[in-house]
């Protein structure tokens, strides 16, 4: 038997070779970058959990997103910690909430720049839960009205993109009601349609303080072994209305990613959330791995599974890296 005449080695042989035939390549417009946005001014609250994050108050905050359209990142996606917090998480669908006056701030200094917004009132209110909570439960369609008033109110303040992160039933079809109704029809919807039960939220729930104060959210968040649930969830916002799906996380569930990428021509978005991002982090400290190359192959792993968009604490850092490679 002759040696094979094909070769795979060959178009590996360089860097330029390689380079030439790369299936999937990472730019900074791939990714979106999270912001946690506090009250005050000129200050930084640091979160442990989420090494180079912090609380940051709106001026820092504008800062940073002028960084990111600088670097060509995608958007950033901004997350309040409020003043007060109440049953039914008020400062959420507030027009002077933290989170309305960061949009108009940095708006006003990134034009070009998507600003997309969490719609959810975890952070908001006392209790931590998504909802409106009777007698332990979480209720379903009264909490659609509120998510709906605070969806109305970010794209009032100028966000390009709201995200409904709550996994209530029929929130697509309600913001998109109430979007249309008040004339913000170019609003678009990014659905957390495929959001997990994880583990993997816990620095996140430090950094907004959105922990429960009772019981765990398995009642409305997906199970982590369900794939088939996960693309019924989709089909359903695809009908209510939603632009944009989303997968979350995104590391353990790169198998979803692909699956919601097969079945629907959707924009595709997924979730390096907070664990994700904080494990490379913790490894690389100790000097286990090597944290740009450990970072950047999980990103590309993510735009391989099929994403469009990838949400990510490592948006700058991964940007400046793509730079210097160019």
């Amino acid at each position: 038997m002759t040696f094979p005449a094909t070769r795979m080695r060959r178009m590996r042989r360089t860097s330029a070779l390689r380079d030439l035939v790369r299936e999937h390549r990472l730019h900074p417009r791939d990714m979106v970058l999270p912001l946690f946005v506090q009250h005050g001014e000129d200050t930084t609250t640091p979160i442990d959990a989420l090494p180079g994050h912090g609380r940051i108050t709106i001026d820092r905050a504008t800062d940073i997103a002028a960084e990111a359209q600088e670097l060509g990142i995608g958007g950033v996606l901004l997350f309040g910690i409020p003043a007060t917090k109440d049953e039914i998480g008020s400062e959420a669908m507030d027009d002077e909430g933290i989170v309305q006056l960061a949009i108009r701030a940095i708006k006003s200094r990134c034009e070009d720049l998507t600003v997309i917004t969490d719609v959810c009132m975890c952070q908001y209110t006392s209790h931590g839960h998504c909802g409106v909570i009777r007698d332990g439960e979480v209720l379903n369609d009264v909490t659609l009205e509120i998510l709906a008033d605070i969806a109305v109110s970010h794209a009032r303040a100028g966000a390009d993109v709201v995200a409904p992160s709550d996994m209530m039933d029929g929130r697509i079809g309600a913001l998109r009601s109430a979007l249309d109704a008040e004339h913000h029809e170019s609003t678009a919807i990014l659905s957390y349609s495929a959001k997990y039960a994880s583990a993997f939220y816990g620095p996140f729930r430090d950094a907004a303080g959105s922990t429960p104060q009772f019981g765990d959210r398995r009642a409305y968040q997906m199970d982590s072994a369900n794939v088939l649930e996960a693309i019924r969830e989709c089909a359903l916002d695809v009908a209510e209305g939603a632009d944009m799906l989303m997968v979350k996380p995104a590391l353990a569930y790169l198998d979803v990613v692909h699956r919601i990428k097969e079945e629907f021509k959707l924009p595709l978005a997924c979730y390096h959330v907070s664990g994700e991002y904080a494990m490379v982090k913790a490894a690389a400290e100790r000097g286990w791995i090597d944290e740009r190359a450990v970072m950047m192959e999980t990103l590309t792993s993510m735009k391989r599974a099929g994403a469009d968009a990838i949400i990510t604490y490592a948006a700058l850092e991964a940007a400046h890296w793509l730079r210097e490679e160019h």
